[in-house]
C-alpha cells in the first residue's frame, strides 16, 4: 500500500529547505566551468531516448537529496503497487493498470482476484480485426462505399490523447483521413461534417458511460446529420461504432452490439488511450502501429519499474519539477516539443498534469500547506521563439522548461531540419548561461546595453529522440505519465480522481434546466441570475 506521511515533517524535506539556501544564488554557468563532466553525471541515455538533466540548477548534493525524498516518500513502494494492481486511487476504490494494457509479456495481471489479460487481449484483437476490415475496404457503409473519413466524437481523455496521437504519427498514416469532435459548441462538429460524405464516413462514439453530455449531444447531431442525409435508420450500424461499458445504452442508440468495443474502470480517462479508446489510432495508422505505440510504451513502463531511482528517467522528472515548484516557488512548466508534428502534445500533458496534481487536499484528508501541481502550458518551437520566450529569458517568472527534440526529420526539406535543432540547442544555452552587461559591452557600448543583459540560471530538461515513430512516441507518453505520478506520491495526493470537473457539470445540468424550462429557482448569486437572463432575453 502506499505509505503514509507529513511531506514538511519528513527529514529529506527539511533537510532540502536547508540546502535550498546554500544553493540558491550559484548560478549553472559556474558549475560547468568547475565540472567538465557534468553533462555524462546528469543525463541517461535509454534506447534512443536521451534525457539531459545537467542544465538545472542541482548540485550533487541536491540530486543526492531529493533521491533521498523519494526513497522516503516510499516511491519504490509506490511503483510496485501500481505495476501489482493494489487500488491506489483509493477515493475511487479502483486498481490503475494502464501498464497492463501495453504488457505483452506472460505476465498475470489480476484485479479482485481475477486475471484481466485475457480480456485484454480480446479487446485488442477486436480492434485489429475491425481496422483491418475498414482499411482494406471490406467493412463499407451503407450505400456500398468504402469508408475514407473517421470522425471521433469524446471529450478530454477520450479526445486528447487519439488526437495527439493522430497528429504527431502523420506520416504513418495508412487508413482514412481523420477528425476530431469534442466541444460540445456546434460550430466544432458543424465545420467537421462540412468535409465529410455521408455514405463514406464512420463516426466513434467515445464515453465509458454513453452519458457524457458533451460527447452524447455531438452523437445525436451526427445522428441526425447521417440519418438526413442518406434516411434509413438501419445506416446507423454501418457508421456508428462505440468504444463504452454501456451496451444498454449503445443498443438503444443504434450502434450494433458487435461493433461495441470495452475499457475497464481501472483504467482512467486520461490514460485510455491505450484501451479502445485508441480505436481512432488503429483506425488512422492500422493496428501494427498502434501496438507499436504499446510497444514503445512497455519499454518506459520496465525501466521505470525496475531502474534505480537514481537513474530512473520519470523519477528524476518528477523530482526536479517538485524541486522548482516547492523550493524556488516556480508555478508553471513550459514544454516545448522542437517538432510540428507534436504541436498538440503540450495540450495532452495539461490535462494528464493539471487533473492528476491539481489537489489540494492530502491523501490523510487534510489541506496541503505547499503547492502541488503546476501549471503545463507550451507551443512548437520556433514558433514560441517570436512569442513567449521573452518573459522565459528575461521576465520576472522563473519557468522551467522541457525541450524535446527529434534528430531525423520526416520531412527532408533543404536545411530545414538543421535550423529547427540549431534553435533546439541554442535556447536551453541560452536559458542556462544569460549575458552579462561585460559580454554585451563588447558587442554594444550604448545606453542601451542594460536592456540586452540575460540573467541565465533558468532551467530546462532535454529529451532527445532519435527519431519520431510509433515506438517513441509510446516511450516518451509513457515518461510523462509515470513522472506525473510521482509527483502525486511525493505531494502525498491522490492522483487518479478528479473531483474538481464535477460541481462545475451539476451546476450546468441545474442552469440548463432552468433555461429549457424559462424558469428561475432563485438559488443563485446576482451574477449567474444575470447572466442566465441576458442568455434568455439575447437568444430569443
Amino acid at each position: 500500500m502506499l505509505k503514509e506521511f507529513s511531506l514538511i515533517d519528513l527529514a529529506s524535506w527539511k533537510a532540502l529547505v536547508t540546502h535550498y539556501e546554500e544553493v540558491n544564488d550559484l548560478h549553472m554557468s559556474s558549475m560547468f566551468e568547475e565540472d567538465d563532466k557534468r553533462f555524462q553525471k546528469f543525463s541517461i541515455d535509454h534506447k534512443g531516448l536521451l534525457f539531459d538533466f545537467s542544465k538545472n540548477r542541482i548540485t550533487d548534493k541536491t540530486f543526492d537529496l531529493l533521491c533521498d525524498l523519494a526513497g522516503e516518500t516510499g516511491v519504490s513502494e509506490a511503483i510496485h503497487a501500481m505495476f501489482n494492481g493494489e487500488k491506489i486511487n483509493i477515493t475511487e476504490n479502483r486498481a490503475v493498470l494502464h501498464t497492463a494494457l501495453r504488457d505483452f509479456s506472460e505476465k498475470d495481471t489480476k484485479v479482485d482476484g481475477e486475471s484481466i489479460k485475457p480480456g485484454i487481449k480480446t479487446e485488442l484483437l477486436k480492434m485489429k480485426s475491425f481496422s483491418e476490415s475498414v482499411i482494406t475496404g471490406k467493412s463499407k457503409g451503407f450505400t456500398g462505399k468504402r469508408i475514407e473519413r473517421i470522425v471521433n466524437i469524446g471529450i478530454g481523455g477520450s479526445d486528447l490523447g487519439p488526437v495527439m496521437v493522430s497528429e504527431a504519427l502523420k506520416a504513418y498514416q495508412c487508413g482514412p483521413d481523420i477528425s476530431y469532435v469534442s466541444n460540445v459548441d456546434g460550430a466544432h462538429l458543424d465545420e467537421v461534417l462540412k468535409k465529410c460524405d455521408a455514405e463514406t464516413t464512420l463516426f466513434i462514439i467515445v464515453s465509458k458511460t454513453f452519458t457524457t453530455q458533451e460527447t452524447m449531444t455531438n452523437a445525436s447531431s451526427a445522428k441526425s446529420w447521417l440519418l438526413e442525409k442518406l434516411g434509413s435508420e438501419k445506416a446507423i450500424s454501418n457508421h456508428f461504432v462505440a468504444v463504452s461499458t454501456n451496451a444498454e445504452a449503445v443498443k438503444k442508440f443504434g450502434i450494433n452490439p458487435e461493433n461495441q468495443f470495452l475499457f475497464w474502470d481501472w483504467v482512467g480517462g486520461r490514460y485510455s488511450l491505450w484501451s479502445a479508446v485508441g480505436l481512432s489510432v488503429s483506425l488512422h495508422l492500422g493496428y501494427e502501429n498502434f501496438e507499436k505505440l504499446l510497444q514503445g510504451a512497455h519499454e518506459m513502463d520496465e525501466h521505470f519499474r525496475t531502474a534505480e531511482l537514481s537513474q530512473n528517467i520519470p523519477v528524476i522528472m518528477a523530482l526536479l519539477g517538485v524541486w522548482y515548484n516547492n523550493f524556488f516557488k516556480a508555478d508553471s512548466h513550459a514544454v516545448l516539443p522542437y517538432n510540428q508534428y507534436l504541436h498538440r502534445f503540450p495540450a495532452y500533458l495539461q490535462q494528464s498534469d493539471m487533473e492528476s496534481s491539481g489537489k489540494s487536499v492530502d491523501k490523510n484528508g487534510k489541506p496541503v500547506t505547499y503547492q502541488t501541481g503546476p501549471i503545463i502550458w507550451g507551443e512548437p518551437g520556433t514558433n514560441g521563439q517570436h512569442a513567449f520566450y521573452q518573459l522565459i529569458h528575461q521576465g520576472t517568472k522563473l519557468i522551467p522548461c522541457d525541450f524535446i527534440g527529434v534528430i531525423e526529420p520526416q520531412n527532408k526539406l533543404s536545411d530545414h531540419q538543421d535550423k529547427l535543432f540549431s534553435n533546439f540547442i541554442a535556447q536551453s544555452k541560452a536559458l542556462m548561461k544569460g549575458r552579462t552587461l561585460s559580454e554585451v559591452e563588447q558587442l554594444d557600448s550604448s545606453s542601451n546595453s542594460v536592456f540586452k543583459v540575460f540573467e541565465g540560471n533558468r532551467p530546462s530538461n532535454s529529451i532527445v529522440l532519435d527519431k519520431l515513430t510509433p515506438f517513441s512516441l509510446g516511450k516518451l507518453i509513457a515518461t510523462y505519465e509515470h513522472k506525473i505520478f510521482v509527483q502525486g506520491i511525493v505531494w502525498n495526493v491522490f492522483s487518479f480522481d478528479q473531483w474538481g470537473v464535477e460541481l462545475g457539470k451539476v451546476l450546468a445540468g441545474e442552469i440548463l434546466s432552468e433555461i429549457n424550462s424559462n424558469t428561475n429557482s432563485g438559488n443563485h448569486d446576482s451574477s449567474t441570475c444575470a447572466l442566465i437572463q441576458r442568455y434568455k432575453i439575447t437568444s430569443l
